[in-house]
């Protein structure tokens, strides 16, 4: 089979195509015919070797996409040859509260990933995909969109009427707009182009706001808003103390990311946790149980995500380098097969 490995993670140089031998499912194991992938930001974190200890120069990356069943292990029930499937990257977290044991087998990571021709996943954590769920559709739920859904629904409870504010427009953040409006929220969100946010609007955002020249951002969501109920914190330690400002009381903020870097300083609103009844909560994407009710939201409403470019499998480093340039707006999407 055709795939990619990581090479010596010094950056988007070090990916290297490779041909590997025809992968045989163990007991328990289904091998997957890949469909289609979605790169995230970490997986730009695996080629420069900044996303965790160093690993294996043959690993294969990626840890999302949709793939197609062609060959099952022994033990193996409920799932047929021909099966369109997804699931989480961290295959042994399949339901109930997190635990750290769950970073001992993810996909992409620690185990080979799905960018390949075939990726050999344990059958108890995939999720079948009706037939109303396109390929499109379902390989970018199990990462961006799972941690969205996670942050929107299972931590922050989101109700209709309430406000859900997302940091930037990246994957999280864009399926965080739409599983909220599914949901009958309103929805600010934040980014330094114009044209981002236009594109935000016309997906439903009902408060769209220029950080560069709108510094003081957490004001005007309480101005136009009265205070976000759910905040998706993508941005990190540079940008929690506008978050913890932007937030109504009994708020959520779910820490996700800290694409925005470091923070000069201390909280110097730290009272302000306390004084607004906040909750911050830290998570990492979600369970394969998250996943089936995602699958089953997305097929009952029609979610469509938004895909800002797609490539083909020889395009693979082409596509990496259109993530690092930060220009996309949603997905960046590999079709394998």
């Amino acid at each position: 089979m055709k795939a990619y490995q990581i090479g010596p993670q010094t950056g988007l140089d070090g990916l290297t195509p490779v041909t590997r031998d025809a992968l045989v499912p163990g007991p328990g194991e289904v091998i997957l015919k890949v469909l289609e992938i979605c790169l995230n930001h970490r997986d730009l974190g695996v080629l420069e070797g900044t996303y965790g200890p160093r690993k294996p120069e043959d690993r294969i990356p990626v840890s999302e996409g949709v793939g197609e069943v062609m060959a099952i292990g022994d033990g193996v029930q409920g799932l047929a040859i021909g099966d369109r499937v997804v699931g989480p990257h961290f295959v042994t977290w399949l339901d109930g509260a997190f635990s750290p044991a769950a970073f001992g087998h993810d996909v992409g990571i620690t185990h080979d990933g799905w960018l390949a021709e075939q990726v050999r996943v344990p059958a108890a954590a995939l999720v079948k995909l009706p037939d109303s769920v396109s390929n499109e559709q379902a390989a970018p739920l199990a990462s961006s969109a799972l941690t969205a859904w996670h942050a929107v629904v299972e931590v922050g409870q989101v109700r209709a009427g309430d406000l859900v504010l997302a940091l930037g427009t990246g994957g999280v953040s864009i399926f965080a707009l739409q599983i909220a409006k599914m949901h009958g929220a309103r929805v600010a969100i934040t980014s330094s182009s114009d044209e981002k946010l236009a594109l935000a609007r016309s997906l439903g955002a009902d408060i769209a706001i220029n950080y560069r020249t709108t510094p003081d951002w957490a004001a005007e969501v309480t101005r136009q808003g009265g205070g976000a109920d759910i905040v998706l914190e993508t941005g990190g330690q540079s940008t929690l103390a506008q978050s913890i400002n932007a937030s109504a009381a009994n708020g959520r903020i779910v820490i996700i990311g800290f694409l925005a870097g470091s923070a000069p300083e201390g909280l110097p609103n730290y009272g302000s946790i306390i004084g607004k009844n906040l909750v911050l909560k830290g998570i990492a994407e979600g369970s394969r149980a998250m996943l089936a009710r995602l699958v089953k939201a997305v097929a009952a409403n029609g979610m469509t995500p938004v895909i800002d470019r797609r490539f083909s499998f020889d395009e693979a480093p082409a596509a990496y380098a259109y993530l690092k340039s930060a220009g996309h707006v949603g997905k960046v999407l590999i079709k394998v097969a």
